[in-house]
């Protein structure tokens, strides 16, 4: 059976940020995930973990200025000594969370950037990550994100995470698959499940439907189907990660608008 975090960035929307672990929790979650934790202490975050019988099983290592337009700065050359700054905060938060993984946003490519000069810039700075998230016993993860959504992201399909994923070579470099990317720039999901899954380069997964990004029973993807594969698959392969359901609730931020929506998961748990 798939094992799925909350997103309490999208999620949950009716409680303030703090009150939302609460809700992951009265509704069966057992794990949570969000974008960004800096707002807040990490001792605060941790508390609320323990408190609810929570673990945290991923977040972004600091994006930049996101209010600028900042959506990560890895291939941004001159940066390199913000990035580093932010990524020892991110390992910080790591550790005092018990949080197993950091996602490592790209970044968007400036118009008219060498391609090259970007690619250089955005492995140096993985390499770098994963050799300090080692020490640190931590993971590093690297998620291709769809044009549509992030217009000019700079990382877009699984087979190039996966090649830089092989071409750094550090065992504690992974991709983060989201499924809702996935079909949006490539298709052809199950397959790639099937193709990734198995090679031990995939970290975490995460969900939602398409094209809206709701509830993951609304939209175009099957996902009972895609939910039995990852079964299949982990079960022959050994993959042990979580489900991050990183979608936007149909109703919206009212009362009761995630729980009321969470008939798919309750399929999906059901024993």
């Amino acid at each position: 059976m798939p094992r799925f975090a909350a997103n309490l960035t999208m999620l949950y929307n009716e409680h303030a940020f703090l009150d939302r672990f609460a809700a992951a929790a009265a509704d069966g979650f057992q794990a949570v995930e969000y974008l960004f934790p800096y707002a807040f202490e990490a001792g605060e975050i941790a508390r609320h973990l323990k408190d609810h019988g929570l673990q945290q099983v991923l977040f972004n290592a600091p994006p930049g200025d996101w209010d600028a337009g900042d959506r990560g700065i890895a291939c941004l050359p001159g940066r390199e000594a913000e990035f580093r700054d932010g990524f020892a905060r991110a390992l910080d938060y790591a550790e005092a969370l018990g949080c197993p993984r950091v996602h490592v946003m790209a970044g968007l490519a400036p118009q008219g950037a060498d391609r090259a000069q970007l690619q250089a810039t955005y492995e140096g700075n993985i390499a770098w990550a994963a050799e300090r998230a080692a020490a640190a016993g931590r993971n590093v993860l690297i998620e291709p994100i769809n044009l549509r959504d992030m217009p000019g992201y700079f990382l877009n399909r699984q087979d190039e995470a996966h090649r830089i994923v092989q071409a750094i070579g550090a065992p504690n470099l992974q991709v983060q698959f989201d499924l809702y990317h996935c079909q949006i720039v490539e298709g052809d999901v199950a397959m790639k499940l099937r193709q990734y899954l198995p090679t031990g380069r995939v970290g975490h997964l995460q969900i939602a439907g398409v094209p809206m990004r709701h509830e993951p029973d609304l939209g175009e993807v099957n996902y009972p189907y895609l939910f039995d594969v990852i079964d299949e698959v982990s079960a022959a392969c050994g993959w042990q990660g979580w489900i991050g359901c990183e979608y936007r609730p149909a109703r919206g931020a009212v009362a009761g608008g995630t729980s009321d929506g969470l008939g798919w998961l309750r399929r999906a748990t059901a024993t």
